[in-house]
């Protein structure tokens, strides 16, 4: 079986000198090889195409056969690295915590350790009959996610 830490090592080669990192590899039994890339402004087919080629030029099928896919993260796939976090920095998000609580924010920033969204709630004030919408903003560990994803919405 091809080893997994061989593949990371060739995709982070097919990688070097561009602005694209490595979102998820994966060798599934059977040398399934599913790549996942990712950079600031978006994955285009030219760079799949160019990183499958790198990386078959750099296996050979005659030693153990493989089956390739590369692709970019999907759009509504949770977040697997923090670079992921600091490309969507001014998007909605949808965040789930391990203690289940779910909730809809604007990433506002992200570092290593932790991230901040900012939400938006409905609150009554004592000045005020009705109810005041409220910015607050929360921040998270990662290890205290369940997942966090761009939220796609159609107005």
């Amino acid at each position: 079986m091809i080893e997994k830490d061989f593949v990371k090592e060739l995709v982070e080669k097919g990688l070097s000198g561009t602005d694209c990192f490595i979102v998820d590899v994966q060798v599934k039994p059977g040398n399934s090889i599913i790549i996942e890339i990712d950079n600031e402004d978006g994955i285009d087919i030219e760079q799949c195409s160019t990183l499958h080629r790198f990386i078959e030029e750099h296996l050979d099928r005659d030693i153990e056969d493989y089956e390739l896919e590369v692709g970019s993260a999907g759009i509504t796939s949770p977040f697997k690295v923090r670079k992921q976090y600091k490309k969507n920095i001014g998007n909605e998000v949808e965040v789930l915590t391990k203690s289940g609580l779910k909730l809809n924010g604007i990433l506002k920033e992200a570092d290593e350790d932790k991230f901040t969204v900012t939400i938006t709630k409905k609150v009554k004030t004592e000045t005020s009959k009705r109810k005041v919408e409220v910015s607050e903003d929360l921040v998270f560990g990662y290890d205290e996610i369940k997942y966090t994803k761009y939220l796609i919405r159609f107005k």
